[in-house]
């Protein structure tokens, strides 16, 4: 893993958590991006740097991801990523809510930040957010097919041009821009004494943050005073399906639909949905 021009501080969280932290510059008001399960901040670098114009972006490495630390307790629990949200906003905008975009598990994590804490978040653009019914307080482990997938992922390679080729190969990953696939393979990944690299995201703490997908997030998501919008990609896949049938007819949610992208979207087409989170952001800010 090697150095990177856009890194910035690192910030204590909860459960002895040291969160990574990104500084992309730009001008305007406070925009923290969170990232999806098993991802990191600098993938979304294509993203945050359509947004400089508008906005001062900033990115985070949840907990056990990318070059942010595990919990002591190694519990992957949903309202430990909301303390790392709001750890970060304590240290960048501590007398001021800021703007947010969150994809999927970042999506899902802001909801339950601001329900946390009202007045954390001015409004937040959300791309598949993950919103299920439960407890963030829930530390019974829920087993899905996504949680046996991650634990059964290869973690380590000889190189990272191995892991390009092998993700750019095939499914899910393949529909990635180039440029986002090569940052995640960059900062997702670290150097192994002895050769080879590694995922920084473990098996085990990507299946475990899967295995806490029930967060409260369902009931908060309506709860919540700041304003948010929720786009899904294309229909006939488990979340978009999911979150369209949770959000009809709600009016304290707008919906945005796209049907060219899947539940990957913002490092598909990341300066496309830039564009559109930006003018719905600058529209909501207040």
């Amino acid at each position: 893993m090697s150095d990177y021009r856009y890194l910035a501080g690192r910030v204590s969280s909860t459960d002895g958590v040291e969160i990574q932290t990104y500084d992309y510059g730009g001008s305007g008001p406070t925009l923290l991006m969170c990232h999806a399960t098993g991802f990191c901040g600098p993938a979304y670098e294509p993203f945050l740097k359509a947004l400089t114009g508008r906005f001062r972006c900033l990115a985070m490495d949840f907990r056990a991801h990318g070059r942010s630390t595990p919990p002591q307790d190694g519990h992957m629990g949903w309202g430990g990523m909301a303390a790392d949200i709001h750890a970060v906003i304590g240290q960048y905008s501590p007398d001021a809510p800021v703007l947010a975009v969150g994809h999927s598990l970042g999506g899902g994590s802001l909801v339950l930040a601001e329900a946390a804490r009202p007045g954390s978040l001015a409004a937040l653009w959300t791309f598949e957010p993950i919103l299920f019914e439960g407890s963030v307080d829930e530390r019974t482990a829920d087993p899905s097919f996504m949680s046996e997938g991650a634990r059964r992922r290869r973690s380590h390679f000889d190189n990272r041009e191995e892991v390009l080729e092998r993700y750019a190969g095939r499914p899910p990953l393949n529909v990635l821009d180039e440029r986002t696939l090569r940052l995640y393979v960059e900062h997702g990944f670290r150097d192994v004494d002895g050769g080879g690299v590694e995922l920084c995201c473990t098996p085990e703490f990507e299946a475990r943050t899967f295995e806490q997908h029930r967060n409260g997030g369902a009931q908060a998501v309506f709860e919540i005073e700041a304003d948010v919008a929720v786009a899904v990609g294309r229909p006939g896949t488990n979340v978009a399906d999911q979150l369209l049938e949770l959000v009809a007819d709600q009016r304290q949610v707008e919906v945005i639909k796209y049907s060219d992208v899947s539940h990957f979207g913002p490092l598909e087409q990341p300066e496309e949905l830039a564009r559109e989170a930006a003018d719905w952001l600058s529209s909501k800010d207040r």
